[in-house]
């Protein structure tokens, strides 16, 4: 009779356990790797729509052509995926811009009548070769689901454009050489920042 019991009592004790702890959201984010948001299958829309209306750095159409023009096959999956993908594409960004600063300032070797310009190529050199190094560091930190220090790094990579194009102040108007690189490698970093935001 006592084993009879037991039989019955057990089952019904694991159960009750297993109900509660599905109701309990401390235990169902345990794993807390970004929560739900971050496996949750998106797509590209999605995903651009919601950093929009999130982030006034980022525009929709723009952040969509961009993510679809990088790689179909992987555009569409989860908010994380598409964060890394964006991060990605900021380092890309941030290296291509490095290297057309780069040739600029060559250009100017050996021009003695040019110190101030090359002052202000190599400070944007500076600045583009450490945001480069903060965004592969968030993208190790966005491999590994640590998205508050990943942000802290995306945000910290901004200022790279800003910082450059505030070397140029008082240059005549259309004069800055590196206008169209910094836009959009600060429009890129803002759809990763937008998009690990939302995967956190």
């Amino acid at each position: 009779m006592l084993l009879l019991l037991i039989s019955i009592v057990a089952p019904a004790a694991q159960a009750a356990v297993d109900e509660e702890m599905d109701d309990d959201p401390m235990m169902t984010t345990m794993d807390g790797a970004g929560g739900e948001c971050s496996s949750k299958p998106v797509s590209v829309e999605e995903a651009c729509r919601g950093a929009s209306e999130t982030h006034a750095g980022v525009a929709y159409d723009h952040c969509v052509a961009s993510l679809l023009g990088a790689d179909k096959d992987k555009a569409a999956g989860t908010m994380h995926g598409l964060a890394m993908l964006a991060t990605k594409q900021a380092i890309d960004h941030a290296a291509s811009t490095e290297a057309k600063i780069d040739d600029l300032a060559e250009l100017l070797e050996g021009d003695e009548a040019a110190p101030e310009a090359r002052a202000r190529f190599n400070h944007c050199l500076e600045q583009y070769a450490g945001a480069a190094d903060l965004l592969r560091n968030a993208l190790d930190n966005l491999k590994a689901r640590i998205y508050g220090k990943a942000m802290e790094q995306l945000a910290a990579a901004l200022g790279a454009s800003e910082s450059c194009e505030d070397a140029w102040k008082g240059a005549e108007a259309g004069a800055i050489p590196v206008a169209a690189h910094d836009r959009e490698y600060g429009r890129m970093t803002h759809i990763a920042l937008g998009f690990t935001h939302a995967a956190a």
